[in-house]
């Protein structure tokens, strides 16, 4: 996993002050970092995703978003995903968007692949960056 580094310019906090999620997540086959910026986090997964770790997974970062105005997923660094993943990612993007949290994927050649094939009309918010996906976040402080 790359090493992020979080700008103190990032959205200011409403509702990560009181987070009381572990920074990581692990099952048998994949494993997640949780980096905790002032508003939001930036969760890493490498490893792979499928039906018998998907839906804790999804679990995970929804407690997660509980706590965030934005959220980043960078999945540039995992092996697999199948289609049990995407269906996760679609709802976990869902949900963000109904709470008003905005949700960014950064997708590696493995998600790649998938959305290709499951997402055709790019339906999922994606990035082509965690910095991407980080402007974003400053596009939406500059909206607000």
């Amino acid at each position: 996993m790359s090493a992020l580094k979080l700008g103190a310019s990032v959205l200011p906090s409403r509702r990560i002050d009181t987070a009381s999620v572990a920074d990581t997540w692990e099952s048998h086959t994949a494993r997640c970092v949780t980096r905790w910026g002032r508003a939001g986090a930036v969760i890493s997964l490498d490893g792979e995703i499928d039906a018998s770790n998907a839906d804790a997974l999804g679990d995970y970062v929804q407690q997660c978003a509980a706590y965030c105005e934005w959220l980043v997923l960078d999945l540039s660094d995992l092996e697999f995903i199948g289609t049990t993943g995407f269906s996760v990612l679609t709802t976990i993007t869902s949900r963000c968007a109904d709470a008003q949290i905005y949700c960014s994927t950064v997708p590696g050649p493995a998600v790649a692949r998938l959305l290709r094939v499951c997402d055709p009309t790019n339906a999922l918010p994606t990035s082509a960056s965690v910095s991407d996906a980080l402007s974003g976040v400053q596009g939406l402080r500059q909206a607000r």
